[in-house]
């Protein structure tokens, strides 16, 4: 049975502690992918970014997800811890970790959880500019039409 970790959470992602949530004797791959707040994208200097979520959806499909993953790519362990609210420049909004039999289905199962996150999970994402403005990077995208509140 493989070990199945999704959390969201207010809090610093303690990377470490996610990549040993998928410690498995049985595992000749551990990967960890992070993802981190850039301080520019392309020609715009950001101070950082606010996540929002729709949290028991988001659970859900995080869940799922890491499920799919299991199943499709063998793995042994699987974990993702998504960060909402403010993450600044430089710290971690996503940690994905996957530990399989062999290094090809851990690469390519933390692959496919971070596009489909990306893809299918109700959290959205709002720039805070150098120059003061708030621009949500790409709600459009968003599943089922659902967008996060425009004000604040």
């Amino acid at each position: 049975m493989a070990k199945v970790s999704c959390r969201l959470v207010s809090e610093e992602i303690d990377t470490a502690a996610v990549l040993a949530s998928v410690a498995e004797a049985a595992a000749g791959a551990h990967v960890l992918f992070v993802g981190t707040t850039r301080g520019v994208t392309g020609d715009v200097v950001t101070l950082g970014l606010e996540y929002e979520a729709h949290e028991p959806l988001a659970r859900a499909l995080l869940g799922d997800l890491a499920e799919q993953a299991v199943r499709t790519y063998s793995l042994t362990g699987c974990a993702v811890v998504h960060r909402l609210g403010a993450v600044p420049v430089g710290s971690a909004s996503v940690a994905v970790a996957t530990s399989a039999p062999h290094r090809r289905e851990a690469f390519a199962a933390a692959e496919w959880l971070m596009e489909r996150i990306k893809r299918d999970v109700p959290i959205w994402k709002r720039e805070e500019a150098a120059d003061g403005s708030r621009t949500w990077v790409h709600p459009a995208d968003t599943p089922a039409g659902v967008v996060p509140e425009q004000g604040g």
